[in-house]
């Protein structure tokens, strides 16, 4: 077998930096004409975004009908799902080490504003949505792809009772998925174009507040990614493959890692990520099954992203981010809000709620109304603080309580005497003002 030479091995990924560089520099020498070229760029991230929902079901779908054994099928699913939650948890790990080294709320000065909210989902009702849609065509759209998942496999289980590969269906099934993988080579030829296209309108219309206010969010927030891209990913190749798993892992990575980075989607990913998979000797049932789970339900930078939310609502609220509680609990919202919420329709948007509520923090990012409201939210705080330290109310031997107007005493104090059951020694004081114009606030001394 002739060696390929280094333009052969790396055409592709050279031609997509290239395409991103020379965009870029569109975007920041014209930016009127950078965003002329978004037209062609909205053409190919279109068509990539058109071609994952028959790549997800004919792959999942024959892959499922190509398995003699379907105890092998259990034992994909279940190793899947376990290594999305490992590495979920590693990715939690290393990034409350980074936000405990380089705060992402240092120095923010955010002045908050009212928010309208829709009616909160109940669990059941959150799982149904995640699971299931009400009508087929729901099924061909990209925002239910855990539903579309799941369909796929048991209808490539009920293809496989009825015949397997032989069947009219079985060989369909196939023969849909050659036809998509040429097409997904097809798309890619112009992906350099596409992605230059894209970047030259992104540059060119929001350059200024990419260096600004998310260049902020970036110093914190992508460095991280990148270590732990650089640190992990070599590792997890090396205990899955051994070192032809990692040298494979390193010579096909750039593709998908590029198209990952212009695109921001894990959806657009998944033709590259197919092909890429293919190179690397991945079997093709793994693949076929593995790949389109992952774009749903295995999102490492959500993980690192929701925990670097968290301790900056932490920051932003004063409240102390630590205690092995605390931490426990910001890995495990973040795990949820990553590998489950991100399958439900407006599961971002979720996620972000979950946060909220599982800290306590208001949900709108606006002072609760009234006496009564604001002391019931400066208890939960401090609740909040308590449990962070590895204590709790019992522990609480001295308070002291601000008020801005005396009157509302009696009403802060029935509120008050639901938290501090032990009624620590306390000292109430009338001020003139207090932060950001409130009633009332609480500060306490306890012991571990």
């Amino acid at each position: 077998m002739q060696k390929k030479t280094f333009w052969e091995q790396y055409k592709m990924p050279i031609l997509l930096l290239g395409g991103i560089a020379i965009g870029s520099i569109i975007g920041i020498i014209s930016p009127a004409f950078g965003q002329k070229l978004k037209p062609i760029g909205d053409i190919f991230l279109n068509l990539l975004f058109t071609i994952v929902v028959p790549l997800v079901f004919v792959s999942i779908a024959s892959a499922v009908v190509s398995m003699v054994n379907m105890k092998r099928l259990g034992k994909i699913l279940g190793g899947t799902i376990a290594v999305f939650l490992i590495t979920g948890a590693i990715a939690g790990v290393c990034v409350l080490t980074w936000v405990n080294i380089f705060s992402p709320s240092a120095g923010t000065n955010i002045q908050l504003g009212a928010a309208e909210m829709g009616e909160a989902k109940t669990a059941a009702e959150l799982i149904v949505e995640s699971l299931t849609v009400s009508d087929f065509d729901q099924l061909l759209s990209k925002s239910h792809m855990l539903p579309l998942i799941i369909f796929s496999i048991i209808f490539g289980f009920c293809t496989a009772v009825c015949g397997g590969e032989e069947s009219p269906v079985g060989k369909l099934l196939a023969n849909l998925n050659n036809i998509i993988m040429k097409f997904v080579g097809v798309i890619m030829t112009i992906a350099p174009l596409g992605l230059g296209a894209y970047f030259a309108n992104l540059i060119g219309e929001y350059g200024p507040q990419l260096l600004g206010d998310y260049g902020r969010a970036m110093v914190v927030y992508y460095p991280l990614c990148l270590l732990y891209v650089v640190i992990f990913f070599p590792l997890y190749a090396l205990f899955a493959g051994g070192k032809l798993g990692f040298r494979r892992m390193l010579k096909y990575i750039i593709t998908p890692a590029v198209t990952a980075f212009a695109t921001q989607s894990s959806a657009a990913t998944l033709p590259v990520n197919k092909e890429a998979c293919d190179n690397i000797g991945v079997p093709k049932d793994v693949s076929d099954l593995v790949l389109p789970m992952g774009c749903t339900m295995h999102m490492d930078g959500s993980v690192l992203s929701s925990i670097v939310k968290i301790a900056f609502l932490f920051g932003v609220f004063g409240m102390d981010f630590t205690g092995a509680g605390t931490y426990a609990m910001a890995i495990a919202v973040a795990i949820l809000s990553a590998f489950v919420l991100s399958g439900a329709p407006g599961g971002g948007l979720v996620g972000e709620m979950l946060i909220v509520s599982m800290f306590g923090f208001p949900a709108d990012g606006t002072v609760p109304q009234g006496i009564a409201a604001q002391a019931e939210q400066s208890c939960k705080n401090v609740g909040a603080i308590l449990e962070a330290a590895g204590t709790g109310f019992d522990r609480v031997v001295k308070t002291t309580c601000f008020l801005a107007d005396m009157g509302d005493f009696a009403a802060f104090n029935e509120v008050y005497a639901r938290y501090f059951t032990s009624k620590p020694a306390r000292s109430c004081v009338a001020v003139k003002d207090l932060p950001k114009g409130v009633l009332c606030e609480i500060e306490a001394i306890a012991v571990q």
